[in-house]
């Protein structure tokens, strides 16, 4: 698999959102079921597509700055034939990776209350609940979550550089 940067109006990136719009909308029964600002590619510091051995595009992120060291995860989505395959791991890796590149210090997130999957996946990687945040707040079907992008040392539970 192979995950790289595009231009937000790419094919693959195209599609990929799409489909991924499709599936929120079946799932919470609107097509505009999105709080807040729809992503666009003046607003999105960077967007992934990931591609199998095949070259097919199976599975996309981007991220959209929220301020000087912290972003957002969007339009995070995989294929269903891809799921479970490692794709949505590789792709919030290459994410994560690009935000340390910025600088940034924590990564911000919103899923839906109907979609337990992206939940436990959220979860196993690291992300906690948090108040919704921004346009999200006072929104009953938003679920937000965080991730610092710091490694800290835990026995001092402070921030620092280099830990390993």
């Amino acid at each position: 698999m192979i995950v790289r940067a595009v231009d937000w109006n790419d094919p693959a990136a195209v599609g990929l959102r799409a489909a991924q719009r499709q599936e929120v909308s079946a799932r919470y029964g609107s097509p505009d079921s999105e709080p807040g600002p729809t992503p666009t590619a003046d607003d999105m510091a960077v967007f992934l597509v990931a591609y199998d051995a095949a070259g097919e595009p199976v599975g996309c992120g981007g991220l959209r700055p929220l301020g000087p060291t912290e972003g957002e995860i969007k339009r995070m989505f995989v294929s269903v034939p891809h799921r479970g395959t490692g794709v949505s791991t590789a792709l919030l890796a290459a994410l994560e990776d690009d935000a340390r590149g910025r600088g940034w210090l924590r990564l911000l997130l919103e899923t839906g209350d109907l979609q337990p999957e992206a939940v436990r996946f959220y979860e196993r990687e690291g992300y906690s609940r948090i108040p919704n945040f921004g346009h999200y707040a006072g929104v009953g079907s938003s679920l937000c979550f965080e991730k610092s992008l710091v490694l800290g040392d835990p026995a001092a539970d402070v921030a620092c550089e280099g830990c390993e």
